[in-house]
């Protein structure tokens, strides 16, 4: 079973922030540039909340709002769930699956040190399949 560490160290080292007081469209934006569903919200080095494209559609689309006058601290969910580094995959996955959500961010004391998504966790359970069946089938063969 992996640790949150490690699934850090597999991707990239790069965390997607945008201030609360930004407006959501420069969030959209930002999101569409690095390919990702979420950003941190964040006040300095404080996590104040995450954006995800869920909230975009239905607090900004689903309410007529303009993602240019609107800032991301209406929208951005604000109780956001962490794990940390030394939590295991399997405890994200479960914590995702209860709490209908796809990304984590990680505090290691007061720090933000990553985020993780279900993605993440669905790539390194495969990858953890994979080599559990090759193992299998040495042992097999041999």
């Amino acid at each position: 079973m992996r640790t949150v560490r490690q699934l850090l160290e597999a991707k990239s080292p790069a965390i997607h922030a945008i201030r609360p007081e930004a407006p959501v469209l420069d969030a959209i934006r930002l999101m569409a540039e690095a390919h990702i569903g979420a950003l941190l919200v964040m006040d300095g080095p404080r996590l104040v909340g995450i954006l995800s494209e869920r909230d975009y559609a239905r607090k900004v689309v689903l309410q007529g709002r303009s993602s240019s006058d609107t800032p991301v601290s209406e929208i951005m969910t604000s109780n956001v769930l962490t794990t940390w580094s030394l939590d295991t995959s399997d405890r994200c996955m479960q914590t995702m699956t209860e709490h209908r959500i796809r990304h984590l961010p990680v505090i290691d004391g007061d720090e933000v040190v990553g985020v993780v998504s279900i993605g993440d966790l669905v790539k390194a359970v495969i990858e953890d399949q994979r080599a559990e069946l090759d193992s299998l089938q040495r042992y097999i063969a041999s």
